[in-house]
């Protein structure tokens, strides 16, 4: 630990207000201002902390999941009363810990709040600063939803050139990168998305072959038998539901669905059954759930990989970036009405 004089700061935080039914709004959470003293609290032998300060927080559909009392996810709920929690890049201040010291980036889990005291520190991954890739980045092309399309697409979807790929929610965190590793490895790629500016992306900016707004669409299986007249082999599932079934009736035999993520049902009481199952057996298709986390072997290949193809300028990435942890809370409900574009992140500090 750096010794230094004693100081309290002022410390903003965003706290849970308690558990909730349906679609988040701004109300579930709330602004609060506290003081923070500037040093590392008394550790228990054989434990450590770090102080940080948060420069970014990252906006994800998964934290819908823990603001509802359920403690049988792979991820506990959030605690009624105290400070959000969720993946962010921070700036260490002080560490009793000898592989992080001050002035160190890291990635990880903190707290929604200006300032963090970190005890599980096995979690956090020291990032190695770069000119070329923005920090923001550890929290999107680089960081869980990129890591999530690295895994998904490679293990799970087992693709070949040539094949052709449909991606959900394809302008979102995961889905963009998706995308664009499935051109780089040959296939054909539609993806679907919820604006004319999100299919303009897709198309002009990320290199879809193809994409189209789901909103605009009466009948989905007669959208994608439109764009997909020979059926899809990978489906890339982001949101279920409707679209889930749909590409059921669409898929090619031994195709393979990568269910990622149900944004479609995050917020249902009653979820949305699937009709089309049936498919699955008479074209032998392969359904898998995944977490990113299954694959953290994988993750220093995905980092060396998708650096690479960053700053050669052959994937783009985008993200959405709100100014000031007061924007924390509209910017993490904007995500279950699309009101991003990209990855959604806060800046809460300048570097």
């Amino acid at each position: 630990m750096i010794a230094g004089e004693e100081e309290k700061v002022e410390n903003k935080q965003v706290i849970f207000k308690g558990y909730i039914d349906g679609v988040p709004k701004e109300t579930d959470m709330e602004l609060k201002l506290t003081k923070i003293e500037l040093k590392l609290p008394t550790q228990a032998q054989g434990t450590s902390a770090l102080l940080v300060k948060n420069l970014y927080l990252s906006c994800d559909p998964y934290m819908r999941g823990r603001m509802r009392d359920f403690h049988g996810s792979y991820i506990a709920p959030f605690v009624p009363s105290q400070v959000l929690e969720g993946f962010g890049v921070s700036k260490v201040i002080f560490s009793d810990n000898p592989n992080f010291k001050a002035g160190d980036f890291i990635s990880g889990f903190t707290g929604w709040e200006e300032y963090s005291f970190i005890h599980k520190t096995d979690q956090l991954r020291k990032i190695q600063p770069d000119h070329q890739i923005p920090l923001s980045f550890h929290l999107g092309l680089l960081g869980m939803p990129g890591f999530t399309a690295y895994a998904g697409f490679y293990e799970v979807c087992s693709p070949s050139k040539g094949e052709y790929v449909f991606v959900s929610a394809a302008s979102g965190a995961v889905g963009q990168l998706v995308g664009q590793l499935a051109k780089l490895h040959g296939c054909y790629v539609v993806g679907s998305a919820g604006s004319k500016e999100k299919v303009d992306l897709l198309k002009n900016k990320l290199g879809f072959d193809e994409a189209f707004n789901y909103k605009e669409e009466l009948d989905l299986d007669a959208a994608l038998k439109r764009y997909f007249p020979q059926g899809i082999d990978i489906y890339f599932d982001n949101v279920g539901g409707d679209m889930l079934d749909a590409a059921l009736l669409n898929m090619r035999i031994h195709g393979r669905i990568a269910l990622c993520g149900m944004v479609s049902q995050n917020s249902l009481s009653n979820p949305q059954g699937i009709h089309n199952l049936y498919n699955l057996i008479t074209k032998r298709v392969r359904m898998q759930g995944f977490l990113q986390s299954d694959y953290l072997h994988l993750y220093p290949r995905f980092l060396e990989h998708v650096s690479s193809y960053y700053k050669q300028g052959k994937i783009f990435y985008v993200e959405d970036m709100n100014e000031g942890l007061e924007s924390a809370p509209a910017a993490l409900v904007g995500l279950f009405y699309g009101k991003n574009v990209g990855k959604q992140v806060i800046r809460v500090a300048h570097e």
